[in-house]
């Protein structure tokens, strides 16, 4: 498996997956404009080698489909992804086993848990080039700006690394920087987050917070930088895990933080408590350009990196971008300890098209009246990254919750609005969703489309219209017989329907 961005990179192209292209192209706006027609397709991965204004070439739209998130996880299937999930469940809210079975289980993650932990490289291939001083220029980094009305020039896929001051635990998010100078950058955090907590404690005693960002590394650690599951254990044994071994980690050489030892650029540097600058506009996830926000400023006083290094990059924006492929990905972890939380539900969707968080399907198997109202409310508090889930949708398990055709069908021939639509006011919400009457603060609504019984309605429910059986099966065995062989009845296209899906 490849544990660093080149040989994730040499991966999708002897898959077909990566296109390299030669011909000179500008970070402002172009690459983006060129990776985001190939994320509309469902196209390859990007690596452009002649890139205006740097010499360093920029790979974008690697994870831009599930199957190459899968690929990057040592994975074929969404499906497998269920597998950590389960680790992840075990060790979050372990249960003493009551079978020898579970006994073997439990010992096997934690043997797994113990494989994770990182090691250490004394000689790393990101410090092979070290730049301190006067000699750094941010400039040189090919950044890109993807939108017309954004601000400046951006860092998206770097790993933040901080610490806590008191604890000395470290922190890995991902969060976007702005480029405010050679050697300045404001980074924009929420205040929930990792990095804004260290920053409030460094504050608290007086001192600058240490960061390090790391560029290009294995798309497996980003994927454990963007899993944000409430498990007390560090990002980099989350990649551990991942990967199936330890992380290799180096120190930095001016601040007393480690990185992946294989990442492709590491910038190290200071944040002094209260310095500020503007950050944004920036184009979001959610669509619309976000606001201006005084940020934290970053100064940094080295860069190193490997030699002839690949600076990794991608961008937000309405779906599908790559950060709606690693969310569909998430999906599929967070699944087995959705499940843990809440009994009843058997699976759990997050459209890409609702901005991947904004509305939930769940299907559950019903055994009592108002379990779908229990499941849902239960569904908003079970996990930290369902709080600003805007829509929760109930369905019976027959239904499939990625199939929008049978979805609609359940709401419309299964609820009753003033029944079965309930609406919770003024709850915590995204500071992004423009929707909302008052920013930070908006509703939630749920639905339930499942199958009513009493008491929740006074009449008999109708029979759910099925072939018969036997008839079935018949047509079955004689379906070449009526000449329809040639005819393999699978997946219907949508647009024979009245659908206008490009």
């Amino acid at each position: 498996m490849a544990r660093d961005l080149r040989g994730f990179i040499k991966i999708l192209e002897e898959r077909g997956q990566l296109r390299r292209i030669s011909a000179l192209v500008d970070p402002d706006l172009e690459i983006a404009e060129i990776s985001n027609r190939m994320l509309q397709k469902g196209g390859p991965g990007l690596l452009f080698e002649n890139v205006k204004g740097a010499s360093f070439p920029v790979a974008v739209n690697l994870m831009g489909t599930v199957e190459r998130i899968c690929w990057a996880m040592n994975m074929q299937r969404p499906e497998e992804l269920e597998t950590l999930g389960k680790k992840l469940s075990m060790l979050q809210q372990p249960k003493p086993p009551k079978k020898i079975s579970q006994a073997i289980d439990f010992g096997k993650v934690l043997f797994d848990v113990v494989k994770a932990k990182p090691g250490r490289d004394f000689f790393p291939a990101c410090q092979q080039v070290v730049i301190e001083g006067d000699g750094l220029d941010l400039n040189k980094l090919p950044l890109i700006r993807p939108y017309c009305g954004d601000a400046g020039k951006i860092i998206t896929l770097g790993l933040v690394i901080t610490k806590d001051c008191e604890t000395g635990t470290p922190n890995v998010g991902v969060y976007r920087l702005q480029l405010q100078s050679k050697n300045t950058m404001t980074v924009h955090w929420l205040s929930v987050r990792g990095g804004a907590r260290h920053l409030r404690k460094a504050a608290e005693r007086g001192k600058k917070l240490e960061v390090a960002i790391a560029l290009g590394v294995d798309p497996l650690i980003i994927m454990a930088a963007a899993t944000p599951i409430p498990v007390d254990l560090s990002e980099w044994l989350f990649a551990g895990l991942y990967g199936g071994s330890g992380v290799q980690l180096a120190k930095c050489k001016t601040v007393d933080l480690e990185v992946p030892a294989d990442s492709e650029f590491v910038l190290e540097g200071t944040i002094t408590p209260g310095e500020v600058l503007p950050d944004g506009p920036f184009g979001d996830h959610m669509g619309y350009y976000g606001g201006v926000e005084d940020s934290p400023l970053v100064r940094f006083n080295c860069m190193t990196h490997r030699k002839d290094p690949i600076y990794l990059t991608t961008f937000s924006g309405r779906p599908p971008k790559e950060e709606a492929m690693m969310a569909i990905a998430l999906n599929r972890i967070y699944t087995p300890i959705l499940r843990q939380q809440v009994s009843e539900i058997v699976d759990f969707f997050l459209p890409m098209e609702a901005l991947s968080y904004k509305a939930a399907i769940i299907s559950i198997d019903k055994a009592y009246p108002g379990q779908a109202r229990r499941a849902a409310l239960a569904f908003w508090s079970a996990l930290p990254q369902f709080t600003y889930t805007k829509f929760v949708i109930v369905v019976d398990k027959n239904i499939n919750i990625r199939d929008p055709r049978q979805v609609v069908w359940a709401i419309s021939s299964k609820v009753d609005p003033v029944r079965d639509v309930f609406i919770l006011p003024n709850t915590p919400f995204d500071s992004l969703d423009f929707a909302s009457e008052k920013i930070g603060l908006g509703g939630r609504m749920g639905i339930d489309a499942t199958t009513k019984m009493p008491p929740e309605t006074e009449h008999e429910w109708g029979a759910t219209l099925e072939s018969d059986p036997d008839v079935a099966a018949m047509v079955d065995r004689r379906w070449a017989e009526y000449g329809l062989a040639e005819l393999q009845l699978g997946e219907v296209d949508p647009n024979l329907f009245g659908y206008d899906m490009k």
